[in-house]
């Protein structure tokens, strides 16, 4: 079974508005290549799936735009190579090595997860909160930034019950930012 991790950027006042914190650079860059690069897919909202498409799908040019930087092209290869499943039930297809996810989400999820391989990855707000709800997550991972945004989306706002943590990894970066891995606490009856 390949574990369902959930990867998102976040503001020390829990702000994950995608703008809110501080911008890329080529340490944080390599991360989340790294990251993109352990996971054999990914897992979208609709939301999720159309800002990423619109900022990282290769153009049919097949050159990267001038606005990206050098050091940003590794991520970008990484996150338009990979293959990518998206939930929605108003998008009536997608491509960029897509695919459609439809019905019970709960059980969509758990066959992808029952697959082999090194694990899925999720990121955005809305998709992740339901995903926690329904006890699928095996990992999160926060990269904290060093700010504070004063506004939301908040990170995990209107979770059902409480989820106890425990931390996995840490990794500081020379911006002040820190990724932080949890895995949830397993009860044992």
């Amino acid at each position: 079974m390949r574990p369902l991790r959930y990867s998102i950027n976040v503001t020390l006042d829990g702000c994950c508005h995608h703008e809110a914190g501080l911008p890329p650079d080529e340490e944080s860059m390599r991360y989340w290549t790294a990251e993109m690069e352990r996971a054999d897919a990914l897992l979208f909202g609709r939301v999720t799936y159309e800002m990423m498409e619109s900022a990282w799908r290769k153009p049919a040019t097949d050159t990267w735009p001038d606005w990206m930087d050098e050091w940003q092209i590794p991520f970008a290869e990484a996150i338009d190579r990979a293959k990518k499943y998206v939930v929605s039930s108003t998008l009536s297809g997608v491509d960029w090595n897509a695919e459609l996810v439809r019905g019970d989400l709960g059980q969509a999820v758990q066959r992808l997860k029952q697959e082999s391989g090194e694990g899925l990855w999720v990121g955005g707000v809305t998709l992740p909160l339901a995903l926690a709800d329904l006890g699928l997550i095996d990992e999160y991972e926060f990269l904290v930034q060093p700010v504070l945004a004063g506004h939301g989306p908040t990170l995990l706002a209107g979770l059902r019950e409480r989820i106890q943590l425990e931390p996995v990894d840490r990794h500081e970066f020379r911006s002040g930012a820190v990724a932080q891995r949890y895995r949830p606490t397993r009860v044992t009856a």
